[in-house]
């Protein structure tokens, strides 16, 4: 059991493994129990665990096959049950593991009439396949097929260009997840104040690692990206004053790095276009249509100009006055601006 302390709790978090099974070869389970949390904080962690366990956890996979001979990937080949397409889809689907983070080269060279398998593939040392039975191919006749693999160790999904690829080189759009699935469910024990929270967590995975293994990679990959927050120095952060000149209330604590109006001003025409303000449909289209794009455009008008702005009412002079205020703390300016 794993314990370490919250800065709001005297009482120490723990959390342990309360089932692991091994459903088959490809299939591992686990479930776990975190607590105690405050209320509101598993919801919080949990998302951010799933989310982890899923696209941050390292897995390997099969990136690319090279079959001589063959011109595209939906090209049949006599005494090959098969099409390229659908051998590229089962080579996909193969559950490796590798010790290395570089790029490695598997092989298979195999004569039929045999039925081809992942155990068929010569793999490298540091390359392991989780279920020798997984199928690639049946070769029906006594010819020899031979592919070339590019193995990689990637997070996530990636999805290959062909037009990077030479003459029977094919792209596998390569599932680098060994995490197949994560659930979390909230448990609330005590009353009142003292009220607490209880997470079960439950990991599948493909094999290659053990729902543990998964988890803790996870929670380290949160941390990793989670660091830098902990070292911003005061005087690496910026503050910005509203166009009335009255500072927010975290410039009021630091004066370091205070935009005027108009630095503020040239940063948005630059970067923010007024879709960021999510007006409603009417709003933004006859701002469009006045040719005003960017929030520097928009502060071109004062409230009197966007009223005189075809189809924009006072209504809509409002909703922009309000995203604007509630999006970026900055008001249209109040005197007409003789806009030509």
């Amino acid at each position: 059991m794993l314990t370490y302390e919250t800065p709001t709790s005297t009482q120490a978090i723990q959390w342990k493994c309360v089932e692991s099974k091994t459903e088959s070869r490809r299939l591992h389970y686990g479930r776990f129990v975190v607590s105690p949390f405050k209320r509101g904080q598993v919801s919080t962690a949990g998302i951010a665990m799933r989310r982890a366990s899923l696209e941050e956890v390292q897995g390997t996979s099969i990136t690319c096959a090279r079959f001589h001979g063959v011109l595209h990937e939906y090209s049949t080949i006599t005494g090959i049950q098969e099409t390229i397409h659908d051998v590229l889809v089962n080579l996909k689907e193969i559950a490796l593991k590798s010790d290395s983070n570089d790029v490695k080269e598997a092989f298979s060279s195999v004569t039929g009439p045999k039925e081809v398998t992942a155990g068929d593939t010569s793999l490298p040392p540091s390359v392991k396949a989780i279920d020798d039975s997984q199928y690639i191919v049946t070769i029906t006749q006594p010819i020899s097929v031979n592919i070339a693999s590019k193995i990689e160790k990637d997070c996530g999904y990636r999805i290959e260009n062909l037009n990077e690829y030479g003459t029977g080189e094919f792209p596998v759009d390569a599932v680098s997840m060994p995490v197949r699935n994560v659930n979390y469910s909230v448990h609330l024990f005590g009353c009142g104040r003292a009220t607490r929270e209880t997470s079960f967590i439950e990991i599948w995975t493909n094999g290659s690692l053990t729902p543990d293994e998964a988890i803790s990679e996870a929670s380290e990959k949160l941390i990793d990206l989670s660091s830098p927050f902990l070292h911003v120095k005061r005087e690496d952060v910026s503050y910005l004053y509203s166009r009335n000149g009255e500072s927010s209330s975290a410039s009021a604590r630091s004066s370091s790095h205070i935009y005027d109006v108009n630095e503020l001003e040239g940063k948005l025409s630059e970067n923010t276009f007024i879709d960021q303000l999510e007006l409603p449909a009417r709003a933004f289209n006859c701002l469009k249509k006045a040719k005003i794009h960017t929030i520097a455009d928009l502060l071109n008008y004062s409230r009197e100009d966007s009223s005189k702005i075809k189809s924009f009412g006072q209504k809509s002079v409002d909703q922009v006055s309000k995203a604007l205020q509630e999006r970026f703390a900055i008001e249209l300016p109040k005197s007409e601006s003789h806009i030509n």
